[in-house]
């Protein structure tokens, strides 16, 4: 099948690309020129482990393009994805949905033939209507079905998500589209992967449920890890107790600074004021949003607390920037929050991470980048972990006392064992464990 993929971020640079790998004809477009050319040289504009090689390998195999000019690859295609940018809108929260607008218009004034339009940017319950009203308008004759296919990759593991997903959400009423769509995903049959079609504003509402569920899960752990600091309880103990029954699960039940990124900060905050104009409140997706606020603040205040609650003219060293492992993306980071909150009481930051520190040096003011992390530690008064990269999972703790002014380390992922942490001389303080 011929695919037009309408941006190259996350989502549609790694859709397209699996696409092409699945054997389809693939087309990626995106407006920034100077992100096409690196594309077309073999490089990639984001940090995603195997997607370098996967995108090289299709475009020598004469199944994936880019190109700036949607017009050429539209026309051709049987089906054209949006995969554009939903960020959060200024002043309301809501997501702001001009990208798509934009696309949906374009799209409309040069497509040939029977075309199926897919929303894989998520995007509020209605936009597929307004995507319809929008291309209807241009292009009053035009045969076309608008279908809402939301995505579920995990950054850092979006290609394997892509390949071997729980499940393909499609939404659409149309049965030339949902003929359309079953093709384009039949590889994945063979993994027998569950194809859940529904209604169009169903499938919407899906994306937003799923992302909300999992920030609560997050969110609901970390109390309980505030609820364990004050108890003299063992949250990995707890998580492993409650995962364990299926009707939980283990996964998402692990104690942190609080989640960031491109995702649950914006979906969750999108899907509340949705509920809010339906006048549909969302109590506990309102709770979570405002709960996962104030943690991430609060956890300046316990890097504070263990280096005897003050941080004046000390230095900290901090590992780990970006809001996850295996990423660059610095969006909503705990970082973010943490590392100016220590600032302002007259800390000094110094920092390494793997992939982050291009994306940081943008948005972090008066910060002291390295290229490894003992070098962050030296001469520091702390250590600081933020993000659990696996690099730093297994440092040398005599290296790391060594080279600290002082053997205090606050570890906000939990990967090292307070024991071992005793044990080596250091003064270890960890998320919702005694």
């Amino acid at each position: 099948m011929r695919v037009a993929m309408i941006g190259t971020g996350y989502v549609g640079l790694v859709s397209g690309a699996c696409f092409a790998d699945f054997g389809h004809q693939v087309t990626c477009i995106d407006k920034n020129a100077e992100k096409i050319e690196l594309l077309r040289s073999g490089g990639v504009p984001i940090y995603e482990p195997g997607l370098d090689q996967l995108v090289q390998r299709n475009v020598r195999e004469g199944r994936l393009d880019f190109a700036t000019d949607l017009t050429e690859a539209v026309r051709a295609a049987d089906v054209v994805f949006i995969a554009v940018g939903t960020p959060s809108r200024r002043g309301d929260g809501h997501a702001d949905l001009s990208y798509v607008y934009a696309a949906a218009e374009e799209i409309g004034t040069v497509m040939d033939g029977f075309t199926v339009v897919v929303n894989k940017s998520t995007v509020p319950v209605g936009t597929g209507d307004e995507v319809e009203a929008l291309i209807r308008k241009v292009r009053p004759d035009g045969d076309f079905a608008v279908v809402s296919n939301p995505e579920f990759l995990r950054e850092g593991a979006a290609i394997d998500d892509f390949k071997r997903p729980d499940r393909v959400v499609v939404g659409t009423e149309d049965s030339r589209a949902r003929d359309v769509m079953r093709e384009l995903y039949r590889p994945l049959f063979l993994n027998e992967t569950p194809i859940v079609f529904t209604s169009r504003r169903t499938s919407e509402l899906i994306k937003y449920a799923a992302n909300a569920f999992l920030a609560m899960k997050i969110t609901f752990i970390n109390e309980m890890a505030d609820l364990c600091e004050a108890v003299g309880a063992n949250v990995q103990e707890v998580s492993k107790g409650i995962g364990l029954d299926g009707r939980i699960g283990p996964k998402f039940l692990h104690a942190g600074p609080g989640y960031g990124g491109s995702c649950f900060p914006k979906d969750t905050i999108a899907l509340v004021r949705t509920a809010q104009e339906a006048d549909t409140p969302l109590q506990l997706v309102e709770a979570t949003v405002r709960v996962n606020d104030t943690r991430k603040r609060a956890m300046a205040d316990k890097v504070i607390g263990a280096c005897g609650g003050d941080v004046d003219g000390k230095t900290i060293a901090v590992l780990g920037l970006t809001f996850k492992p295996n990423t660059d993306d610095m969006r909503e980071a705990p970082s973010l929050d943490i590392i100016p909150a220590l600032q302002a009481k007259g800390a000094k930051v110094r920092a390494y991470d793997p992939a982050g520190i291009e994306e940081a040096e943008k948005l972090l003011k008066d910060v002291e980048y390295t290229t490894g992390p003992y070098l962050a530690l030296e001469g520091a008064d702390a250590l600081v972990i933020i993000t659990e990269w696996n690099e730093f999972r297994a440092l040398d703790l005599d290296r790391v006392k060594a080279a600290l002014k002082a053997p205090v380390v606050v570890d906000l992922r939990n990967i090292y064992d307070p024991a071992e942490m005793h044990e080596a001389g250091i003064a270890y303080t960890s998320i919702g464990r005694p």
